[in-house]
This record gives C-alpha cells, sequence and structure tokens, in this order.
C-alpha cells in the first residue's frame, strides 16, 4: 500500500491450539460410515477455520498444539488432519505446528504426531517438536518464530537433579530452565523482523475451562512475565482451553481449545485469534493487532430441574423446563431433583421423547430421600459416628459388598481418630 512514499506490509496470522482430535464422549459412531459423530464435529470446525484461512488470504497459520486426544492417533484421525492442512498448503498459506503434550509419544525416541510433515517435507508447512528460532517465508513476508513445544520433564532435567528435590523444587527448576531457554531464543532473534512467540504451556494465574481436560498440580508452569518479552510482537499459547488474553503489551493469549470438550466448555465462546501485523516500511515500526473470531461449534446445554413435594405432574413440570432451551442438535445433561413420591410420576419415555432434538443426552436424577424415618425416636446428634455411617448406607443405593467394603475402613477411620 502506497501513500507518499510510504508503505506497510501487512502480515495476517491465524493463532489456534487443542484441537483434540478423538474426543468421543458425548457421541455416537456413525452406523453407516463408522466415523464417530464428534469426531465430525470436530472437523467441521476445523474447516471453518480453513476456509477463513483461504478466503481472508492469511499468511500464516500458526498451531500451538495438541492435536490429538490420543498420544497414539488412528489412522482416520491423522489422515483427517492432514487433508486440512494439506488444503491450507496448496493455497499457498504457510502452516506451523509446534508439539503439545498430547503429542507426544508415550517413549522418548518415537515420532511425535505432527512429526510426519517434516519428514514428508511437505511444501509450506513447519513442525516445532522442540525448542528453536524458526525464519520462515510466508506470503506476507520473512517472519522469526521461536518455538516452545511441550517439554517432558526427563528432558530438561536428570534423575540425579530431581533427586530428593520436592514438587515446589522441581518446578523452580522448570522454570529457570524454560527461561533460559527462551531468553537464548531472544538473543537470536533479528530486531528488523517481526518475531512470535509460540509455546505449549501453562502460565501462572491463568482461568481453566475443560471439566477433565487435564491434571491440576502435578505439571509445571512459567511465570507471565518470564514469557512477555518486549522481544515478541506477539506470543502464542496453547494447552489451556479457555480462551484469554494474559498480557497486553506484547499481546499474549491462549485461544483455547478450537471447539467445546465437554461441559466444562458450556458457554464458553470458542474460536481463533487473527493477529495483524504491520510493520512500516520507512521508519521500520511495527504495529500489531489481534481479535478474537469465534467459531459456532456444538452446544452443551445444563438442564436443571427441582421437583416440589406435592407436584401432582412432575412430568410436565420437567417437559415445561427442558422447552425452554434450544436444545435443537445440542448435547444435554438434564438433572433433576424430586422427593422421594415424585419418583414412580416421572415417565421416562415422554421426558426422553422432548429430549429428542438433541444430538446427545444423558438424564441424572437426584432423590430427597427422609433419612429420619429411618433413625427411629433418635436424632443424628445422638448417633454414634459407626451408626451415623451404617444409618447412611442405608439410605443410600450402594450395593450390599461395596456398603460392607466402606463400612470397614469407616471403622478403621472413625478408630484413628478416636486414637488420635
Amino acid at each position: 500500500m502506497h501513500h507518499q512514499g510510504i508503505y506497510t506490509i501487512k502480515m495476517k496470522i491465524i493463532h489456534f491450539a487443542d484441537l483434540h482430535l478423538g474426543v468421543e464422549s458425548y457421541g455416537r459412531i456413525d452406523p453407516e460410515t463408522g466415523f464417530p459423530s464428534r469426531l465430525r464435529d470436530f472437523l467441521e470446525t476445523f474447516d471453518k477455520l480453513v476456509d477463513f484461512a483461504i478466503d481472508d488470504k492469511v499468511d500464516l497459520v500458526l498451531f500451538c498444539g495438541d492435536t490429538y486426544k490420543s498420544r497414539e492417533p488412528s489412522q482416520t484421525q491423522q489422515r483427517e488432519f492432514a487433508k486440512r492442512i494439506r488444503k491450507l498448503s496448496e493455497a499457498g498459506i504457510t502452516v506451523f505446528l509446534i508439539a503439545g503434550n498430547h503429542d507426544m509419544p508415550n517413549s522418548i525416541g518415537r515420532a511425535t504426531s505432527t512429526e510426519i510433515f517434516d519428514t514428508l517435507a511437505v511444501k509450506n508447512v513447519y513442525v516445532a517438536n522442540k525448542p528453536g528460532v524458526f525464519k520462515i517465508e510466508t506470503s506476507g513476508g520473512i517472519i522469526q518464530i521461536a518455538a516452545l513445544p511441550w517439554m517432558r520433564r526427563s528432558l530438561l532435567m536428570s534423575k540425579d537433579e530431581t533427586k530428593d528435590l520436592t514438587f515446589a523444587q522441581i518446578n523452580e527448576k522448570m522454570q529457570e530452565k524454560l527461561t533460559n531457554i527462551i531468553n537464548t531464543q531472544v538473543g537470536e532473534l533479528d530486531a528488523a523482523l517481526p518475531a512470535i512467540l509460540a509455546a505449549h504451556i501453562w502460565i501462572t494465574g491463568v482461568s481453566i475451562g475443560s471439566e477433565d481436560s487435564m491434571t491440576i498440580g502435578q505439571e509445571h508452569m512459567l511465570l507471565p512475565g518470564t514469557i512477555a518479552n518486549p522481544a515478541f510482537d506477539y506470543i502464542a499459547l496453547g494447552h489451556i482451553h479457555h480462551h484469554q488474553v494474559m498480557n497486553e503489551n506484547p499481546p499474549m493469549t491462549y485461544s483455547g481449545s478450537l471447539d467445546r470438550l465437554d461441559f466444562g466448555d458450556e458457554g464458553d465462546q470458542k474460536g481463533f485469534y487473527l493477529v495483524e501485523i504491520d510493520t512500516d516500511a520507512k521508519t521500520g515500526k511495527r504495529k500489531v493487532s489481534y481479535d478474537f473470531h469465534p467459531l459456532e461449534g456444538r452446544n452443551f446445554i445444563t438442564i436443571k430441574v427441582e421437583i416440589k413435594e406435592g407436584d401432582i405432574d412432575p412430568t410436565q413440570t420437567v417437559i415445561a423446563q427442558i422447552a425452554k432451551y434450544d436444545i435443537d442438535g445440542a448435547i444435554v445433561k438434564l438433572q433433576i431433583k424430586l422427593p422421594q413420591e415424585s419418583e414412580k410420576l416421572i415417565m421416562d419415555g415422554a421426558v426422553k421423547e422432548a429430549l429428542k432434538p438433541a444430538s446427545y443426552f444423558t438424564i441424572a436424577r437426584e432423590v430427597k430421600r427422609e433419612i429420619r424415618s429411618r433413625l427411629g425416636s433418635r436424632s443424628v446428634e445422638e448417633l454414634s459416628e459407626i451408626e451415623a455411617l451404617q444409618t447412611w448406607l442405608n439410605t443410600t443405593n450402594v450395593p450390599e459388598e461395596r456398603a460392607k467394603i466402606l463400612m470397614q475402613y469407616g471403622k478403621e477411620l472413625i478408630n484413628e481418630i478416636r486414637q488420635a
């Protein structure tokens, strides 16, 4: 774009992460094609990103890790991912993939799940399985990407180094090593060219999305200040499934998962960041803007109903509550809280019929049972701990065998506490 002898080079980048192909919870297998319905959901959302990149003439698609749910993805999952990467590559769009924790093989020495693109030298596709600075060509010019894929602790620290250390001390050492890697990468950058840090990492202070997608606690984290180096024009993060801005200057964002994985993502907007880097060719100054682009994926909806005592038609009460939601094509969790007297009055068939427009549904009932009736004339306060536990086990639907085991453990714990 020319204007009085000054022109600007504009580079458009899509930043996304955590595709997790292979998540099959809350879905079914299509009997005709043998294709899991949830895999189709995730691929359709990915297709929207690919189409946007091509229609909007994006220069670079940057993926920040976790291609698949499993470390050993199926051939179908690999084929479907490769089809879409090839479509971007053939459209002349540069693709950069970094490995996440789910992309790491089960044993060291085996290939990561995205390494095949490197091996086949697919045009316009770059893969980072270990830290490094990549200077890559895009249709919008040259860009530098400092890659920080997921790092196994065993790659950074030997068994001797971690011996006799607490988890907090190990985490501190890991932070130190990762900080050194980033500082080394900063030293390799050419200040005249745009630079992005792409990392699959947990930053402290982040807000977490999915209900069961990761184990909290036993993994290393980095402090935001460590990673928000002004040498980078933009910091693209993967690993956390809830999209959010962690720092404004330089911009540091988690793009979140591309699709909803479970009920932990209910109500969460999913999509990708569109990043634009403008370089003024006369002054060399760069300006960065970034916008979150939502993508429509399958909805997760929780419907809660509480049946009051004396409700003569609880089935209708449940159906009326379902009708308040647009459940067409959604994944639905129906939670019914009801008194014992209403249990037999709920017609399962009618409730399931009302849920039919959903693509998948589960129904959970919580029956409020009257415990006092089983205590005879004694109040809870008068019972010993062991009697109280026995009473509780009697009023819940615990199988007899399991109740015996729980009672045995309960007695041991109660005796331990008494002796303490």
